[in-house]
């Protein structure tokens, strides 16, 4: 029998799997999220640096303008 690795992307599936379970056609493994990652490693990387440093200098020029 072959493990497969599901991405759940509707909380209704939950119950389907549950049945399925029932007529002993799958086996639940993990019912939890094992794909627990930082969202600055998820994100890393995504962003041009040019446009990361002028998004970087825009936050910090918009909380100077918050201590005047």
């Amino acid at each position: 029998m072959d493990t497969l690795i599901i991405q759940v992307t509707n909380k209704n599936v939950h119950s389907l799997l549950n049945e399925l379970e029932k007529l002993h056609l799958i086996k639940v493994l993990k019912k939890e999220n094992t794909f627990s990652q930082k969202l600055s490693e998820k994100f890393a990387g995504k962003l041009p640096i040019d446009a990361a440093k002028k998004l970087q200098e825009r936050i910090k020029q918009s909380r100077d303008e918050w201590d005047m």
